[in-house]
């Protein structure tokens, strides 16, 4: 067997056995103890924009030397295969293709160093769950999402509309049952799980009785299936708790089918020019629903381009024609999906947080001092325009951009190498700094913690997470 068929398998086990001691926790309540002094939020609403597969740092937000394709070019002379581009802010510069991006960066602050940890063998599922709960796998427990945290620690803004809301991400792909791991409420229990919109043009479908079906009988198809659930016997749907979370989570979907705020998932309702500015594709018009679940008082949303192995931002061969698509895909949605929440005086109390599991290099796998067995052929001089991009895992930089939510605007913090290894040189920061920080924004210490197996379980590894107040306003 391929030692990354038994990477996976293994991965598979740990969190599956993590799942299933989930289910007979009692009721995660906060632990003692675990009360810091309150912080004072400086965002209500986040919103996530996943950039699933491993975005290439020096073909997007950290450009460096441009060198163009010609046969007989070696690959270790080239750093970027995109030409950077003026930004509206001096000191920053961007990759050719995000050009709407580029001209909103005064409301932005780039960090530039964000590293992965050392996981092994670099799995794409492995870093994404690191990256979302906090925490490496395996765990003895089922880790919640950084939206089923926020979710629970801070409840929905409007009780018709979930409170963690994920658009974009089918789990029916490749490695679809290493996501569903991390795309969970965990020991939390699934009212604080995501509500999902595969293909955000079928959002309203998800929210509406199904075709055929009148009023009377969805209720009563409703009301069976809540008293199928309590008659159950205690275990055989997990804890008392998980047993009454489920109950829950049917009463918050039945309100929302019957509430007015169900309209917020209508993008037919969108005027037309508006629909067509964000109309790049899945991911664009997730903005756009992104944009109307926030109006309408989500909590916190995800819209990711979608992970699925070798494609989009997995980008192991062919690196700089995908990427001239994927730019193409997200360049006009994240800038106009800035530009709204600020005209609707959203923005300054919306974090949104841009970012990858890690970043690409033509010749690195891994970190340069820690460096991991390659696991796609790159030839050392280049005959083909397949052979012309970002093809390896790089975990030693990886953009992180930040808009609204109590942020410094037009910042750039840290620094990454000018040449191979394009390294973090100044100000490096790991999964618990980051998630410190989008707590803080949200107020949420780095230290509350919750019970689960009689044990505290903390939002921050350890609760030891320090947020970055540098990129604070």
């Amino acid at each position: 067997m391929r030692s990354y068929d038994r990477s996976r398998r293994d991965f598979l086990k740990t969190t599956s056995a993590a799942t299933l001691g989930a289910l007979g926790a009692g009721y995660p309540c906060i632990a003692s103890g675990s009360t810091p002094p309150p912080i004072v939020p400086t965002a209500d609403r986040l919103i996530v924009l996943w950039m699933a597969g491993g975005m290439a740092h020096t073909e997007t937000f950290d450009p460096k030397k441009y060198t163009a394709f010609e046969p007989g070019l070696a690959s270790d002379k080239v750093l970027s295969t995109f030409k950077p581009i003026d930004t509206v802010v001096d000191n920053i510069k961007l990759s050719e293709g995000l050009e709407n991006v580029a001209s909103v960066m005064d409301r932005a602050t780039l960090m530039r160093t964000y590293q992965s940890d050392d996981l092994g063998f670099i799995l794409h599922s492995r870093h994404q769950y690191q990256w979302h709960t906090g925490y490496a796998p395996p765990l003895t427990v089922a880790a919640p999402h950084l939206g089923a945290i926020v979710s629970r620690t801070l409840g929905p803004l409007n009780p018709d509309v979930p409170a963690f809301i994920d658009i974009g991400q089918r789990l029916t792909v490749g490695e679809g049952e290493e996501l569903k791991a991390f795309h969970t409420a965990g020991f939390l229990g699934t009212e604080y799980g995501p509500f999902f919109i595969p293909d955000p043009t079928e959002a309203q479908r998800s929210v509406s009785p199904p075709a055929g079906m009148n009023d009377s009988r969805f209720t009563n198809r409703h009301k069976l299936y809540q008293d199928l659930v309590n008659a159950s016997p205690v275990g055989e749907l997990g804890s008392d708790y998980q047993q009454d979370s489920m109950v829950r989570a049917m009463e918050n979907a039945y309100r929302l089918l019957k509430s007015p705020a169900s309209r917020a998932f209508d993008l037919s309702e969108e005027p037309q020019p508006v629909y067509d500015r964000y109309n790049t594709g899945r991911f664009g018009l997730g903005c756009l629903l992104a944009r109307r679940l926030c109006e309408a008082g989500a909590r916190f949303i995800e819209v990711t381009t979608e992970y699925e192995p070798f494609v989009y931002w997995d980008t192991h061969e062919d690196g700089h024609e995908r990427l001239v698509g994927m730019k193409e895909a997200i360049d006009a949605p994240i800038a106009q999906l800035v530009l709204d929440l600020e005209e609707r005086g959203l923005l300054d109390r919306t974090l949104i947080v841009l970012a990858s599991e890690f970043s690409r290099d033509m010749i690195t796998e891994g970190k340069p001092n820690s460096p991991i067995k390659n696991q796609v052929e790159v030839p050392d001089i280049m005959t083909e325009t397949k052979h012309y991009g970002m093809h390896r895992h790089f975990t030693d930089a990886c953009p992180v951009l930040m808009f609204g939510g109590g942020m410094k605007q037009g910042y750039l913090y840290g620094e990454t190498a000018d040449e191979r290894p394009c390294k973090s040189i100044d100000k490096p920061f790991g999964i618990s700094e980051l998630h410190a920080t989008i707590y803080r924004a949200m107020g949420i210490p780095a230290d509350l913690a919750y019970d689960v197996e009689q044990r505290p379980f903390y939002t921050t590894k350890d609760g030891l997470g320090e947020p970055i107040m540098d990129v604070f306003a």
